[in-house]
């Protein structure tokens, strides 16, 4: 059985996906923003449970240290994300980035992405500038994910759009289907003969193409060093 985390683990998707793990008989740790969110009767289920606010740098760190109390994870599904948010870039590209960079490397790294990125602008001054979008935070992640894919011997990367869903953040319209949204990171962390193994775009287990920039590795390179400089934290 893997050892799992998964962020953003209180409710919608990265809830629903850190059960169907547990169900699966996996050692699963999730992350919540604070205690309060997280439910105490489902406790029992889970390996060890993570709290830290990932708008704030400060807590990102935090995060990182307990989750590396658990020693090495098979995979890591970073799945926390705000929509209509001034933190938008903080939670959605800043986070996922940090912890990648502060944790022991895991066998698997699985990032959410959006359909939405592909409306993601390339102009990384926004990165700091406080004008970013939704759609410009999850470019920077997927393309993260991607960068990420053949980097590190022992550790595959992948991007998931999980669909629009009917979550809190997709509100009760939300078309696509709800557990469709979180079998793809499922499978992604505990499957294997996976293709492509690593480096993929994935929507409900099949591979799609992304925003042209995020495979782009010249884009890649200048996202990476961006990110290092603004948080002043090496990749690695």
């Amino acid at each position: 059985m893997a050892l799992i985390l998964v962020t953003g683990a209180s409710s919608g998707l990265g809830h629903n996906t850190a059960d169907a793990l547990a169900d699966q008989g996996h050692d699963v740790v999730v992350h919540a923003r604070n205690q309060g969110r997280l439910n105490a009767e489902a406790a029992g289920r889970w390996k060890g449970t993570i709290v830290g606010d990932l708008a704030k740098l400060d807590e990102i760190r935090h995060v990182a240290d307990q989750a590396q109390e658990f020693g090495r994870f098979d995979a890591v599904i970073h799945n926390a994300g705000v929509l209509d948010s001034p933190d938008v870039v903080t939670v959605n590209t800043l986070a996922p980035y940090l912890l990648t960079a502060l944790m022991d490397k895991p066998g698997r790294l699985i990032y959410l992405s959006s359909s939405m990125h592909r409306g993601g602008s390339t102009d990384l001054r926004r990165l700091t500038d406080g004008t970013a979008s939704y759609s410009d935070a999850k470019l920077w992640v997927t393309t993260l994910a991607l960068a990420l894919a053949s980097r590190w011997d022992g550790t595959t990367s992948h991007a998931v759009d999980p669909g629009w869903v009917p979550t809190r953040m997709g509100g009760p319209g939300a078309p696509d289907d709800l557990t469709a949204g979180h079998q793809t990171q499922a499978w992604l962390a505990t499957h294997h003969n996976i293709t492509p193994n690593t480096g993929g775009y994935w929507h409900h287990q099949r591979p799609q193409e992304p925003h042209p920039a995020a495979p782009d590795e010249e884009f890649q390179a200048r996202l990476i060093q961006a990110l290092e400089s603004h948080t002043g934290v090496q990749l690695g």
